[in-house]
């Protein structure tokens, strides 16, 4: 069902409290998507992303679907606002309640200080174009591993206003990884420290523009007046990106570079919370 239709349901009653998996929940609730395998790509790929539902609906013929916007978006609010692309419908048995002892944590034992994220990585690319989807690829498994609570990953995908407004939150460093054409063997993964105020004052020798250009995000920002600060990208060399036509899927060696491109990335992030040089 598309969002048109979805809109026609506006004024229907929501369809709640409802129950997946034992667990009563509702509007305001957090769940894990686990989008079932077969299904509407998009949906995919957002698997293992933790989402907050908006709101429990039925359709005419009395099946019921939680709409959720994801947690890390940037534009959740206009999801809440009901605004298309921020929105996303699934049904029950494709979201998995997260408890509520792991909703609130014991307010006693956190550090709120630590709580701030210092360092946002941001995943980059188009999965509709080959290895552009190097940077969604490792963010997914960033994502999924424990990671400090000074770090925010998020992947952002081709969505560049989303990271320009992100990029204005205060972080001290910001992490893209990104395919990285730079003339080396595919699959090489690079760290380049360049200087933030030389990407803004429009240098070209930062990365090479595809899908969504992160040169042009940092100058957008720049321009915004944001507090540009200290930019590190985690790149890797494409074999292909998709061509005319496009298609889905990380080639053989780019494939093999994204564990490494992961592990690459802890270890970076380890290195940023000891202030220690890359």
């Amino acid at each position: 069902m598309n969002q048109w239709e979805w809109n026609l349901l506006e004024d229907k009653t929501p369809a709640e409290p409802l129950t997946i998996n034992g667990v009563a929940v509702k509007t305001g609730d957090r769940v894990r998507l686990c989008p079932k395998p077969g299904g509407d790509i998009l949906d995919i790929a957002l698997r293992g992303q933790v989402a907050i539902i908006e709101s429990i609906e039925e359709d005419y013929e009395g099946t019921q679907h939680v709409c959720v916007v994801l947690e890390d978006d940037p534009g959740r609010d206009l999801g809440m606002m009901r605004q298309p692309g921020h929105r996303f419908f699934f049904t029950p048995s494709e979201v998995e309640p997260i408890e509520q002892a792991e909703q609130t944590p014991d307010e006693s034992t956190v550090d709120t200080k630590a709580l701030k994220p210092r360092i946002l990585i941001a995943g980059i690319g188009n999965i509709f174009l080959g290895d552009d989807g190097f940077g969604v690829e490792v963010v997914r498994r960033l994502a999924s591993r424990a990671q400090p609570a000074e770090v925010r990953v998020v992947d952002f995908g081709i969505r560049g206003l989303d990271l320009a407004y992100a990029l204005q939150d205060g972080y001290e460093t910001t992490v893209l990884i990104d395919a990285f054409p730079h003339g080396q063997a595919p699959g090489t993964v690079s760290i380049v420290d360049p200087d933030a105020q030389e990407i803004a004052a429009g240098r070209e020798s930062f990365v090479d523009a595809h899908n969504m250009n992160p040169l042009t995000v940092l100058r957008m920002v720049s321009e915004m007046n944001g507090p540009l600060k200290r930019v590190v990208l985690v790149g890797c060399e494409p074999a292909t990106l998709g061509g005319d036509e496009g298609f889905m899927g990380l080639s053989e060696p780019v494939e093999a570079a994204v564990e490494q491109a992961t592990n690459a990335t802890e270890a970076l992030i380890e290195r940023l919370l000891k202030s220690e040089p890359i």
